[in-house]
């Protein structure tokens, strides 16, 4: 570091750093790295006409009281939110570190420096004369202040690359407030749609049973052998087993509500044995690819990033150039205290410096190669990132189309068969059908509406995936 202290001086730290400006500008600017924006197709291959009036909102279960209060909690105390907050508030004051970089740094500080020496290292007869003074106290305070004037941009760079990094943290916390709606939202139909299948199944058993029960009437009567009471009686027991083994399912939905809503069991429970209304599959609205890159918080972190890193190599790269900065100090200096606030005790300094790399074997450059590999990785994060999000719109979109038509052919299967049993039932009543008949009859529509019930959920379901696929909105 130069330290300048006259005009003189002054004028030709000016002239050497000209000279080692021109230096540091032969090695050329930074690398560019070719970030073009990717290309969106005009159109999702499976989205509807233009003229669909559905809302993005529409695709929730937003008039459901379980989804209702489930979400409120989850966006009050849910840990990965948080969390995800938290990193925003980390991001902030990494920015105002940054911005405070720019500006004078002052200090001050006080001592109290006691000191003795031995007389006789300067010969014996200064030992002998007396007029070294063996100890001494000196006191003093100080106030510096020191400024690095960023002529070439360096603290400005990070700077940029910091603030930029908060619009990455908000828009992470957007995905991961998005993704915990969309979690709890399709949770919520889960449990709304194991309690229609576990209706359906119910309904089942009640049917399987008054069979075996007319089965044994007839058996008992001499109308029947025993073995069509053994066969309905298995039709019966078949139809509690896919009965029982919804409970797995029921304690699944609960424990993934406890861990996205940060609240007990109970309150879940609680939450979801409120009343909600019939399952609507409201219609998918119209979207076009372009969408994604203004509504999907992924996409819009990924291009913070981008951003960031952008600045972190025009940093880096900066590294290069001269740094030039101002100091100075005015303080207090005396060897006894009370004379510590005369005016001879003042003293002060004022100078400029000037730092640059002279010869560094190659450690900036490897600094800069290093950035410009992390603004490639963030550029292929951010096509990845707007690839996944049009994959999951096109799939989303398709997966509407798809279980609304699996759906519609179940409700269907499921009335035909009903009615077939119904038939099959009352013919056998009227003796003009044999018990095997009905048997297969019932076997047949058993669990259909299970099916029913199940398909009309995955139906809800991909409503709610499209929402998230098209980067949600504000609820």
């Amino acid at each position: 570091m130069v330290r300048l202290s006259s005009p003189a001086l002054l004028r030709g730290s000016f002239a050497a750093a000209l000279a080692l400006s021109l230096g540091a500008c032969v090695a050329g600017p930074p690398p560019e790295i070719a970030t073009p924006a990717p290309e969106l197709p005009e159109s999702f291959l499976f989205a509807p006409s233009a003229e669909t009036s559905a809302t993005l909102a529409e695709l929730l279960p937003s008039d459901d009281p379980a989804f209702i209060d489930l979400s409120t909690q989850a966006l009050d105390s849910a840990p990965s939110l948080q969390e995800a907050l938290a990193r925003i508030d980390i991001a902030r004051s990494g920015a105002r570190r940054a911005g405070a970089a720019r500006l004078p740094l002052v200090t001050g500080d006080a001592s109290a420096t006691g000191t003795r020496i031995n007389p006789n290292q300067f010969g014996d007869g200064a030992a002998q004369g007396g007029f070294i003074d063996t100890e001494q106290v000196q006191y003093g305070a100080n106030v510096a202040a020191s400024w690095d004037l960023d002529i070439f941009g360096r603290l400005r760079a990070q700077e940029r690359a910091a603030i930029a990094r908060i619009d990455a943290a908000s828009a992470s916390a957007g995905a991961v407030r998005l993704a915990l709606v969309a979690e709890i939202a399709t949770s919520v139909i889960d449990w709304r749609t194991f309690s229609q299948r576990q209706e359906a199944l119910e309904q089942d058993v009640l049917a399987a049973e008054q069979l075996a029960g007319l089965a044994k009437t007839r058996e008992d009567a001499g109308l029947a052998p025993g073995f069509d009471r053994v066969r309905a009686e298995a039709a019966a027991s078949a139809s509690r087993s896919r009965l029982a083994a919804l409970a797995s399912e029921r304690v699944r939905i609960i424990g993934r509500l406890v861990t996205l809503t940060g609240q007990n069991a109970g309150i879940v429970i609680a939450a979801l044995e409120k009343q909600g209304p019939a399952g609507v599959r409201a219609l998918a609205p119209a979207a076009v690819p372009s969408l994604v890159l203004t509504n999907r918080p992924d996409v819009l972190a990924a291009t913070a990033e981008l951003a960031a890193t952008d600045a972190d190599l025009a940093a880096t790269a900066r590294q290069r150039f001269p740094q030039f900065t101002l100091s100075a100090a005015l303080g207090l200096l005396a060897f006894n205290l009370g004379d510590l606030f005369n005016s001879d005790s003042l003293v002060g300094s004022l100078s400029a410096g000037l730092a640059a790399p002279l010869l560094d074997f190659g450690r900036i450059e490897a600094e800069i190669d290093g950035a410009a590999a992390t603004k490639r990785a963030a550029f292929a994060a951010y096509r990845g990132a707007v690839f996944q999000a049009l994959g999951e719109a096109e799939t989303a979109y398709g997966l509407i189309e798809a279980s609304d038509r699996e759906a519609d052919l179940a409700v269907k299967e499921r009335d035909e068969l009903q009615r077939a049993a119904s038939l099959a039932n009352s013919r056998y009543r009227a003796g003009l059908a044999d018990f095997l008949t009905v048997l297969e009859a019932r076997r047949a529509a058993d669990a259909s509406g299970e099916r029913a019930a199940a398909a009309l959920g995955r139906a809800q379901r991909a409503r709610v995936l499209l929402w998230q696929a098209l980067g949600g909105e504000q609820m």
